[in-house]
């Protein structure tokens, strides 16, 4: 027999994880002096411990771990708690490469800071278009908020306007206005020709007005990186003697399957200071 100490360091943990795994009835003692309370421990314990430590990470509770070692958990009850725990492992997988592209396009942007060249910036009109939308709220204008709210849109709208038998007009357009208690009403929208009747499938058909002073920039990549652009073209407004005056828009003017080939333009309404 091994000692608790002994045994603890065969399993890799430490003996205070051992008094707990036997205070909650995970893994107890194979035997206990009754006069000094000394724990001992037989070496095939130690398939079980190695069992608990493989079981806690994947992630599992230690109440969950209890089930499974002791087979109050069935196969495909097991199976559902894994495909779970994946699905959980992707989508903070997701969260944090998303936070990954965040950062780099912060650290691009202070970079650039002072050198950033605003040639690319031109005013000129928007016409304006009658669109078919969707719209949801976002909690805040941060491309970490905006994200995941503006994607499914496009997507739900795409289906709606596919159902409807509604070909688009023109490239996505994404705009923006202030929702209550600091939200932001997202808007996913699609140019469409007059006379559109998309009735019956949940889309509002809306003129969206002109933009008689706009100042835009091109922005190529992820939109998740589209901080950069942003930042530039506010730079822009400020050193050239214009005032913004709202929200700016988004035309997806190329879409391609990669996101890092997107071309976009950036669409901000302006006035003369």
């Amino acid at each position: 027999m091994f000692t608790i100490g002994d045994f603890a360091r065969n399993g890799r943990v430490s003996v205070r994880m051992l008094r707990h795994y036997d205070a909650i009835g995970l893994l107890r003692p194979a035997h206990v002096d009754r006069s000094s309370g000394y724990r001992f421990y037989e070496a095939a314990q130690l398939a079980r411990l190695n069992r608990v430590i493989a079981l806690k990470e994947l992630g599992f509770t230690l109440s969950q771990v209890h089930s499974i070692l002791d087979e109050k958990v069935t196969t495909e009850e097991l199976r559902g708690m894994l495909r779970l725990r994946r699905a959980e492992l992707e989508a903070a997988r997701a969260a944090t490469t998303a936070q990954l592209a965040q950062v780099e396009a912060r650290l691009r942007t202070i970079e650039s800071e002072g050198t950033m060249s605003t040639d690319d910036v031109v005013v000129k009109s928007v016409p304006g278009v009658r669109v078919a939308e969707l719209s949801a709220a976002a909690a805040g204008f941060e491309p970490e908020h905006i994200s995941p709210v503006i994607v499914p849109l496009f997507e739900n709208l795409c289906i709606r306007l596919d159902e409807a038998r509604v070909t688009p007009a023109g490239p996505g357009i994404a705009y923006y206005e202030d929702g209550p208690d600091g939200s932001i009403v997202v808007h996913a929208a699609m140019p469409v020709a007059p006379g559109t009747n998309v009735e019956g499938h949940g889309l509002s058909v809306v003129d969206l007005p002109a933009l008689e002073s706009a100042a835009t920039i091109v922005h190529r990549g992820a939109m998740a990186g589209v901080v950069g652009s942003i930042q530039r073209l506010a730079h822009w407004i400020e050193d050239n003697g214009y005032t913004s005056c709202g929200y700016n828009r988004e035309m997806y003017i190329e879409c391609p399957e990669n996101p890092a080939d997107w071309v976009t333009e950036l669409q901000e309404p302006v006035a003369a200071a």
